[in-house]
């Protein structure tokens, strides 16, 4: 299930987002992001609705997928 950002307090999803980047090891290549700079990347890129948060009842998590990627009729997420 798609959790729509805009329904979330925002405290709430930089917390998410801040989790989903350490738990991810994001690599930004050559240059050293700041995890600040890092939650405001992935928080852009949910705004500009390139990734999306969703939500899985079968593991009863949320992670952050790229939209092209999501199928909600494949395996959930």
């Amino acid at each position: 299930m798609i959790i729509p950002i805009n329904e979330l307090e925002q405290s709430t999803l930089l917390n998410l987002v801040e989790g989903f980047v350490l738990r991810e090891g994001t690599e930004y290549g050559e240059f050293d992001c700041s995890l600040e700079d890092k939650v405001k990347q992935v928080v852009q890129q949910l705004k500009n609705g390139e990734v999306l948060l969703v939500y899985s009842e079968l593991h009863e998590s949320v992670n952050i997928v790229p939209k092209e990627q999501f199928n909600p009729t494949e395996n959930e997420y």
